[in-house]
């Protein structure tokens, strides 16, 4: 058995003497598995690292076999992300996220391409959360956890939408919400398309995905939301309290 193709690694973890088990993704076979030969050594752990996109080639006697890797390196995406701290919180919250939520060899095509886009894009820094975001609910919809934010549950009405039920999903405005508002989450007002993100958008998108990836695609499996990707919502609800400091206001 064995496959070609480009694939984004996810994980990468030493395995022996050298050697790495490495959990990549791509766009026919979905994530995979393998052991790459010499993955951990000097000379080859530049190319294998989480986020990096490589042309792979895997071998195995049988189709479920972990299976072999080699590879050569297609675009470093690591490495450029390491150059900024936001960078890289995005890079690792999108792999944990995306290796430990996505079943294995369960082809996700609209996943898959939304990484090849939002990787090279990460160095442009926080702007880039608003993709994030946007690719996180693209997640949750090919998984089957798909959230309904274009019209009110309550109401019918597709305009002034400010929350979304913890429970179903479905949005809701702020007439429709009354007195449960409290009990709702924030609909930031760029995932309704009106209005630009900033860091307290950034973060309620952050909750609102985070939410339904803890409950449903990680909570299904009786495992947390990675630790990655609680920092990645750490970091930006900080930069949201320090805009909302009285030193930066109006």
């Amino acid at each position: 058995m064995e496959w070609d193709a480009p694939a984004i690694i996810l994980d990468v973890r030493p395995y022996g003497e050298g050697d790495a088990v490495t959990t990549v993704m791509t766009e026919e076979f979905g994530v995979h598995r393998g052991l790459a030969r010499g993955g951990a050594s000097r000379g080859k752990a530049g190319t294998w690292q989480p986020g990096n996109m490589v042309q792979v080639q895997w071998t195995a006697r049988l189709s479920d076999q972990l299976g072999s890797f080699s590879g050569e390196l297609i675009h470093s995406g690591a490495a450029h992300a390491m150059q900024d701290a936001m960078s890289l919180a995005m890079l690792t919250a999108i792999c944990s996220v995306a290796e430990g939520a996505i079943p294995e060899r369960e082809p996700l095509p609209r996943v898959f391409a939304g990484l090849l886009h939002l990787i090279p894009s990460l160095p442009l820094g926080e702007s880039t959360l608003t993709e994030l975001i946007q690719w996180e609910l693209t997640l949750l919809s090919d998984l089957g956890y798909g959230l309904d934010l274009t019209t009110c549950a309550v109401t019918g009405r597709t305009e002034g939408l400010t929350y979304v039920s913890p429970k179903t999903g479905r949005a809701v405005t702020s007439e429709g919400a009354g007195d449960w508002a409290a009990r709702l989450l924030p609909l930031p007002a760029f995932l309704a398309g009106s209005a630009p993100p900033d860091h307290a958008a950034w973060r309620d998108g952050l909750r609102l995905t985070g939410h339904f990836l803890a409950r449903d695609a990680f909570g299904h499996q009786h495992r947390p939301l990675p630790q990655a990707r609680r920092m990645l919502y750490d970091r930006v609800s900080t930069q949201a309290e320090k805009d909302d400091a009285p030193e930066n206001a109006g």
